[in-house]
């Protein structure tokens, strides 16, 4: 399948390396010209693990690369069979992501959000076929993780969620259909989890490390809370709050004031080198 990835950041990074790796041809149309030689490196550093780890050979590798090309325009996606959406978590960016897509792409293209939280409808009512747009929510770090949710907005045709399901199934990775809610299956139900977390430690109940090794060690949990929040990006787990809480006004999906602190002080985790610890920056 030809495919085309909108956003060359964390995760379309990772989208990009995961298709190209099951032998599709990617695009990416990362706007922003300085941070498309960081993306093709970031790519290029986690092939280069997989190959050190026997899970890649050398000539896969150069294959995967080659299948990969960054473009200027999203004119250049016109050929693309499907897009998928990776930019930032912000609703009025998405939105005018989807009607520029719409002038050129093919008429007949599937056009798919990554996004974790906003209702694909608000999405698929930009285009004038909302049929073919639906949600395909993939999880950090992509290469690795084997899930993606398939979300089906309220008119998201079946032969869409058919060809979506198959194009999931090509790369190796388990499908969960979900239907068209804020957070879908994963966010709806981790997202509690993790403001408790964040309340618990803004009310002095326990220390960071104390709260993280509780759960992975007392529920078999790989992570933390807080390390699981650092690793997504605060202003990540932010804006998932948001959308929820706008969604469904309730108490348990409302950011927490510290999270919402750490946010606006470009505290964001892994990312930018600091959030509930301290890290060596990302970009």
């Amino acid at each position: 399948m030809r495919v085309g990835v909108v956003g060359g950041g964390l995760m379309g990074a990772g989208i990009a390396e995961t298709v190209a790796r099951a032998g599709h041809d990617v695009r990416i149309h990362e706007p922003i010209a300085a941070a498309r030689a960081p993306s093709l490196a970031r790519i290029t550093a986690s092939t280069e693990r997989a190959l050190a780890a026997g899970k890649l050979e050398a000539q896969e590798q150069r294959a995967l690369l080659e299948r990969i090309v960054y473009v200027d325009e999203l004119a250049q996606l016109a050929d693309r069979e499907l897009v998928i959406e990776a930019v930032v978590e912000d609703r009025a960016v998405k939105l005018d992501y989807f009607r520029r897509l719409e002038r050129h792409v093919c008429a007949d293209a599937l056009l798919a959000s990554n996004t974790s939280s906003i209702p694909i409808a608000e999405l698929a009512a930009a285009v004038s076929t909302p049929e073919r747009v639906l949600g395909l929510h993939f999880f950090s770090p992509a290469p690795v993780m084997r899930l993606v949710e398939v979300v089906a907005a309220l008119d998201t045709s079946e032969q869409t969620l058919a060809t979506a399901r198959r194009f999931v199934e090509s790369l190796d990775k388990t499908v969960v259909m979900s239907k068209d809610r804020a957070g879908f299956v994963v966010n709806l139900l981790l997202v509690p989890y993790l403001v408790a977390a964040v309340r618990m430690l803004e009310e002095g109940f326990a220390t960071r490390e104390d709260i993280d090794a509780a759960m992975a060690l007392g529920c078999g949990h790989p992570m933390g809370p807080l390390t699981l929040c650092d690793f997504i990006g605060l202003d990540v787990v932010s804006a998932v709050c948001d959308s929820l809480f706008e969604e469904f006004k309730r108490a348990e999906y409302a950011a927490p004031p510290l999270l919402s602190r750490m946010t606006s002080a470009g505290r964001l985790g892994r990312k930018s080198g600091r959030g509930f610890y301290t890290y060596q920056a990302t970009r």
